[in-house]
């Protein structure tokens, strides 16, 4: 373990316009504790993680920097290696609270605990091949690969000891160990699951079920001596409002695409007793884990931020693309599109206003597009845009009525925004690679030649 640094987020969050009044012993707190201690799990992205600089992000992060923000708490982070040192560290006394977890009977032996900052539903992850789960205490011969430490794990080895639990180090490891066939299934949050799986690539897997009860209700846990703390920490979390909180998970996910996926399952739990309500239940657990699986594929190919289809999502595109034009000597052109000065933008006014930016440039570009073309967030500030029969010509006539767009447009927060493009078409001989290489070399010279305007490349200079 390390020393205790001084907590920082990737990204500025603001206060309340109103922070919490706080009482004379809770003032005194303060006072007494110019630096609370806290412990977090450093591998569970985008729920939280510490990045390489050392820093504390993901949605815990940020939640947890507002609370500081409106009751005017200084907190540091005691970093540590895995979720199971912080517990341990937490349970040493080495740091007052925990920052994201649930609350269970043996981590009330030593903690109290806030108010939830978030609720996350958990669902059964399994191989696609594998059936539907709609009762887990019926299964038979089964693993389940679970993060040690965790609640879920501690509740299923409570609820379901006939089910032999493989413990992990982390959650990737468990969505690995199911898709190469050497567990039956994992018991994930699905966003956890969405994010886990489009990092790594494993489209093989697909949601199975879900268990009632078995939700996550992200809480903070503080010492049991540290009750003023808890209440302090309270306070703050009651000034989180909905909309500050969909603005977080914005920035790290795209939770509104399941929220309206996962909802009551005590209706399925309510059919029973004759063939017609299993049947009933049957049909009502396809439709649901349709859906979710439908939700968990449009989350692995889409971009958190702006809503746009990931360089994931245009991959099977692109490769199609190509095949017909190079096939039947069609044209078939790539513009990528880079906004200017971005990190300007994110070091000067903040990353939230860069993200306003990103949103509202998607919005523009899509606007714009015609009909046949495809349009990706490729990376960072990079877009890239697919264009079926269109040649170098117009190409370039459609890559500058986009810069003139984005030139005469009013960003949120920064006002005039100008990007850059690079342009390249397809021969014969190119690979989607290829392809990319030339219109990333294109955007490069857009750049050094002062950039607010489009360059176009159609064969490689050594060619």
């Amino acid at each position: 373990m390390g020393l205790p640094i001084w907590f920082s987020l990737a990204t500025p969050v603001l206060a309340s316009e109103h922070p919490v009044e706080l009482s004379a012993s809770e003032r005194a707190y303060l006072n007494a504790h110019p630096g609370v201690s806290l412990c977090v799990d450093p591998d569970w992205f985008p729920f939280e993680a510490i990045d390489k600089h050392g820093q504390h992000v993901g949605i815990a992060a940020d939640l947890i920097a507002m609370v500081a923000a409106n009751t005017g708490l200084q907190v540091r982070l005691h970093p540590t290696q895995t979720w199971e040192e912080s517990l341990i560290a937490s349970r040493a006394g080495d740091c007052l609270a925990l920052s994201f977890l649930n609350q269970t009977p043996e981590r009330e032996q030593w903690l109290i605990f806030t108010e939830p900052l978030l609720e996350d539903p958990n669902v059964l992850i399994t191989r696609e091949e594998h059936p539907f789960i709609s009762d887990v205490s019926s299964l038979t011969g089964k693993t389940i690969a679970l993060p040690y430490g965790t609640a879920m794990a501690e509740f299923f080895a409570r609820d379901f000891p006939h089910i032999e639990i493989i413990y992990t180090d982390s959650e990737s490891e468990a969505l690995r160990l199911v898709s190469e066939r050497k567990v039956d299934m994992t018991l994930r949050s699905l966003i956890m699951a969405a994010h886990t799986i489009k990092n790594e690539g494993w489209f093989n897997l697909k949601v199975s079920g879900q268990i009632p009860g078995y939700n996550n209700r992200l809480r903070m846990g503080v010492l049991k001596s540290e009750q003023t703390l808890r209440d302090i920490l309270d306070k703050g979390i009651a000034t989180l409002t909905p909309e500050q909180r969909q603005q977080i998970m914005g920035r790290h996910t795209a939770m509104n695409m399941v929220s309206q996926v996962v909802t009551d399952y005590t209706l399925v739990y309510a059919l029973g007793g004759t063939l017609t309500a299993v049947l009933a239940t049957s049909l009502f657990w396809m439709r649901r884990l349709n859906g979710l699986n439908r939700q968990l594929k449009i989350l692995a190919q889409t971009d958190q931020l702006t809503g746009l289809p990931n360089r994931h999502a245009l991959n099977d595109i692109f490769h199609k693309e190509l095949s017909l034009a190079q096939r039947y000597r069609r044209p078939l052109a790539v513009i990528m599109l880079d906004l200017d000065h971005f990190k300007h933008i994110n070091d000067e006014q903040g990353h939230l206003t860069g993200d306003k930016v990103l949103v509202d440039f998607s919005r523009l570009l899509r606007h714009n597009l015609r009909e046949a073309d495809s349009l990706c967030r490729w990376g960072g500030e990079e877009f890239m845009l697919l264009c079926p029969e269109t040649d170098a010509g117009q190409a370039q006539e459609l890559a500058e009525r986009l810069l003139a767009a984005a030139r005469g447009h009013a960003f949120p927060g920064t006002g005039r925004v100008t990007a850059s493009a690079g342009i390249s078409t397809a021969t014969p001989a190119d690979s989607v690679e290829t392809l990319v290489q030339r219109a990333d070399a294109a955007l490069y010279q857009a750049k050094a030649e002062g950039r607010d305007r489009a360059c176009l490349r159609v064969h490689d200079a050594a060619a």
